[in-house]
């Protein structure tokens, strides 16, 4: 059995290719479960796109470094990976080749996780169907709202929390 959460970060990240939602999602898994513990599989596997993100919208620099910090990461558990229907080395070797094409400044290509676990890959072709999205489609680079997804977001919930927490601190 695989978490939700997982299930719908390869949806989002397989799907519409929405790579913010992706962090999000497993962001607040994360918080969940292994709060606090920035080597955790899933901080490393927010990081991977995290760097799709950057790197599909140019900032090689960022790319760069975010995905070298996943890569740290998920080198460090060959066997959680491996349990959660994705083939480790491969994912890894893959890493290394994006690595490479950053570091040459190439422009960003879209990214199929290495699933190797045939429950999970239809677990996640469902998930897509269910929420409208055509599994393996390639990142529509015209879509603003996904590529610049930042900038077009409404952060007054996060602008009240963090004042909630500074009041909490005083």
């Amino acid at each position: 059995m695989h978490p939700q959460a997982f299930i719908d970060y390869l949806a989002h990240y397989h799907g519409d290719r929405d790579y913010f939602e992706c962090h999000e999602i497993l962001e607040e898994y994360w918080k969940e479960v292994d709060n606090r513990n920035k080597q955790s599989l899933w901080v490393g596997l927010i990081q991977v796109a995290v760097s799709n993100y950057h790197h599909r919208r140019g900032n090689f620099h960022g790319a760069k470094k975010t995905l070298q910090k996943a890569a740290l990461i998920l080198s460090s558990y060959p066997n959680e990976v491996k349990q959660l229907g994705i083939d480790h080395q491969q994912l890894l070797n893959d890493i290394h080749k994006i690595q490479k094409e950053i570091d040459k400044a190439l422009p960003y290509k879209s990214y199929y996780f290495p699933i190797n676990d045939i429950s999970l890959l239809d677990e996640v072709k469902k998930t897509c169907d269910s929420k409208g999205f055509r599994w393996g489609q390639k990142s529509n680079l015209e879509n603003a709202e996904i590529v610049h997804r930042h900038m077009k977001r409404d952060r007054s919930n996060v602008i009240a929390e963090r004042e909630k927490a500074l009041q909490r601190q005083r």
